[in-house]
């Protein structure tokens, strides 16, 4: 049941959809489930990360702390559902990096989760595959970084 769960929810993630469904077959090999309540950080802004998550159920803020002189704190930048993926993308380029903004759960929320460097292997084996996976990882950190512009206008 899970693993047929599991390439659903890839078919219809933002970083996956339009993936050959072999290619889905094998990113789906690589994950498990994981379950966090309310109120639940996943990722937290500053900490080290190799891992990859896709919302299969639940709604996530997306934050970034600032501190801008006179206004210091959280900032949201943006609230992920369904199909939307989150984590630590400078593994699937080979870096380490560390978290841009945290995650916090608005209700109980499971999520597919995943190492990068395993992606990554994935996508270095097969260059058309990873040419795909990258290209839908350009498309979804410009809306990200729109959403963070947004937001600090905001302020």
């Amino acid at each position: 049941m899970d693993q047929s769960k599991i390439m659903e929810v890839l078919e219809d993630c933002d970083l996956f959809r339009g993936l050959e469904k072999e290619e889905i077959e094998k990113i789906a090999t690589l994950c498990h489930f994981e379950t966090y309540e309310a109120g639940d950080s996943i990722l937290n802004q500053g900490d080290f990360g190799d891992t990859l998550y896709i919302i299969e159920e639940g709604h996530v803020f997306l934050e970034r702390t600032v501190d801008l002189g006179t206004k210091k704190g959280n900032v949201i930048i943006g609230l992920l559902g369904r199909g939307r993926a989150m984590g630590c993308w400078s593994t699937l380029l080979g870096q380490a990096h560390t978290q841009m903004a945290s995650t916090r759960c608005r209700r109980s929320t499971r999520v597919i989760v995943f190492k990068g460097l395993a992606l990554r292997e994935m996508m270095l084996s097969d260059h058309q595959f990873g040419f795909k996976v990258l290209e839908k990882l350009c498309f979804i950190l410009r809306d990200r970084i729109q959403g963070a512009y947004g937001a600090l206008e905001n302020i």
